[in-house]
């Protein structure tokens, strides 16, 4: 599975972005798309996540009610629509496919590249 990331870039404070993951496949195995962020010197952090076939979804409590993480299997895309971001929220954004929808990230096992989001002040 390939997944490319993009939609990130700079932003105020306040404002809003929309982030895509383009899977190259949808499979049964991998049935879920997450989304983790690792800002600069700080561990890597779940963010959000969606299965495949429900679109059921698991978003981290401290970005609840500033994101929304949507699919449209037609198009094998993941969206994470992110508003009223702040500075804290700057970080490069990777999303991955994985066996279930969880903040564990051993259980994702294909990466994209990331896309880098930063909020300015």
């Amino acid at each position: 599975v390939q997944l490319q990331a993009s939609g990130g870039g700079l932003v105020q404070a306040g404002g809003s972005l929309r982030l895509s993951c383009v899977a190259s496949e949808r499979t049964s195995i991998r049935s879920a798309i997450g989304w983790f962020r690792q800002a600069s010197g700080k561990e890597r952090e779940f963010v959000a996540a969606i299965t495949w076939g429900t679109g059921s979804t698991y978003i981290a409590d401290f970005m609840k009610g500033r994101i929304t993480i949507s699919r449209d299997v037609t198009k094998n895309t993941v969206y994470l629509q992110m508003s009223t971001l702040i500075p804290e929220d700057t970080a490069v954004y990777y999303c991955a496919a994985g066996k279930a929808r969880t903040e564990r990230a051993e259980f994702y096992d294909y990466w994209g590249q990331g896309t880098q989001v930063t909020v300015s002040s």
